[in-house]
């Protein structure tokens, strides 16, 4: 019998919390991609719902339906309950949240680059009309 080595990588096999929420970000990202999955995220913003009552508006298969609601589930977007014999789908608003809040990073870095552009158009608009008044009184005393 030979002696083996395992070396694990932690950084795979137990990612940190950094690690894990950026994970967590990709699957929010990569699940937000698809557009029948976002529509599905909208009609369980309105309550819990089936398979079946998910089904209905898209003219899919509940099969096709049940592989986008693992990819929410996976995502942890959504979460699955039971009632009876029913395991009602519902959203699950967390992740949306740290979407959320990492997009404004974003938002506030573009509106500061616009607001900076707005100024600079306001100063080459005050600059313009002087211009024109220096061609103006160029071309007349040219006459």
């Amino acid at each position: 019998m030979t002696d083996r080595t395992y070396v694990y990588n932690y950084m795979v096999m137990e990612p940190s919390g950094d690690i894990r929420s950026k994970f967590r970000l990709n699957a929010t990202f990569a699940a937000l991609a698809d557009p029948t999955r976002r529509a599905l995220l909208a009609r369980l913003a309105k309550g819990e719902a089936s398979v079946t009552d998910l089904s209905e508006p898209f003219g899919m298969s509940q099969p096709a339906i049940s592989k986008h609601l693992k990819v929410l589930e996976r995502a942890g977007l959504i979460s699955r309950g039971r009632d009876a014999q029913r395991r009602p789908r519902r959203l699950e608003a967390q992740p949306l949240r740290v979407a959320t809040e990492w997009l404004e990073n974003y938002r506030k870095y573009w509106e500061g680059n616009f607001r900076r552009l707005d100024a600079l158009l306001q100063e080459l608009q005050t600059l313009e009309p002087k211009k024109k008044r220096t061609k103006a009184k160029r071309s007349h005393m040219h006459r």
